[in-house]
């Protein structure tokens, strides 16, 4: 089985290249399509991390 893509569907990139919506870095999301499953779990568990670590800091998962 695959791993889902961690994609919101709200992607804009803030001022260090991690998408604001799923937490993924540009390299990230442009690597995707050819990391191997495992690779894509570390991906999403980095991406869920950042996204925590910005609501913490700004009270939004958007930093808005």
């Amino acid at each position: 089985m695959s791993v889902a893509s961690p994609c919101v569907r709200n992607c804009c990139l803030d001022q260090n290249d991690i998408c604001i919506g799923c937490g993924r870095a540009l390299n990230e999301i442009m690597q995707w399509s050819v990391s191997s499953d495992s690779e894509k779990k570390q991906i999403s568990l980095d991406a869920k991390q950042r996204c925590d670590d910005r609501e913490a800091r700004y009270g939004s998962k958007y930093g808005l």
